[in-house]
């Protein structure tokens, strides 16, 4: 019965550890075990990214075959690619971010990509990419390559933007705790970030001061529709609050009836008697 209860838990184990591996893929399989910048370090960074929580990982971008535990998992005839060069990282993130790249390129940082100039990685990092906001136009980072000053120029521009942008999202939040169906405006809201957002990779100050007014309308126009929903909430919950007391109302009059009924039959059965 002992070695039962052992083969059982050893094939649990192994199912268990199987799991994992199909569940990360042989990239985490493999890689998880090596030291440095080919192991733990940025898989350590992957799993509190963006592209973690939203489900993307390591073949995602660099291609491959997770299915596999051997080295044939990186062979390009199964679309492995790997970490491209300076120039390429444009184009390699630039598979999903289509128009974001169209806009960086354009921008005084695109065209001097090559010429000492950030690409996308040099901003966001590599493994550890979080949601962007303008808090990476900052004059720690930003003067890494240049003075803070048309930085922040751009950050101020945008600023009051982004703000009603995080306070949308923070009221979204609360009515899709309160059993509210948010989908659609989350959608809007996340186009809309996504638009404006485009903009900070134009590093075009003017370009954004002319701009600006349009995101604004549009975040007016999710605004108003929470602001509807509200006010539906409130006059479902004075409603409510109606017939609560309408019940109330029933119930005491129902004991007050019934009382005046037992008072009714108790002085009849006197007189009786």
């Amino acid at each position: 019965m002992k070695n039962l209860l052992t083969l059982a838990a050893t094939l649990g184990l192994v199912l268990l550890a199987t799991a994992t591996l199909a569940d990360e893929g042989s990239c985490i399989g493999c890689h998880a075990g090596q030291p440095g910048k080919l192991g733990e370090e940025p898989i350590a960074q992957w799993r509190d990214s963006v592209h973690q929580r939203q489900g993307i990982s390591c073949h995602s971008c660099h291609g491959g075959d997770p299915t596999l535990m051997t080295m044939e998992a990186m062979d390009p005839a199964r679309g492995f690619i790997g970490s491209p060069d300076e120039e390429a990282v444009p184009a390699f993130c630039g598979r999903c971010h289509v128009g974001v790249e169209q806009d960086y390129r354009d921008s005084a940082h695109g065209l001097a990509l090559g010429a000492g100039g950030p690409e996308c990685v040099t901003c966001h990092g590599s493994h550890d990419v979080q949601i962007a906001t303008i808090d990476l136009i900052n004059p720690q980072d930003c003067s890494r390559c240049h003075e803070y000053g048309r930085a922040g120029e751009l950050r101020n521009a945008m600023e009051q933007t982004e703000m009603k942008l995080v306070d949308l999202e923070r009221q979204l939040r609360r009515l899709h705790r309160l059993g509210v169906d948010t989908d659609a405006l989350q959608g809007s809201l996340f186009s809309l970030r996504n638009d404006f957002h485009r903009l900070l990779h134009s590093v075009d100050v003017d370009k954004v001061r002319r701009q600006t007014a349009d995101y604004r309308l549009r975040a007016g126009e999710i605004q108003a529709q929470i602001n509807q929903i509200r006010s539906e909430l409130g006059k479902r919950k004075w409603v409510g609050a109606g017939v609560v007391v309408l019940l109330l109302g029933a119930c005491l009059l129902f004991v007050l009836l019934h009382r005046n009924y037992q008072q009714m039959d108790e002085h009849l059965r006197r007189k009786k008697k």
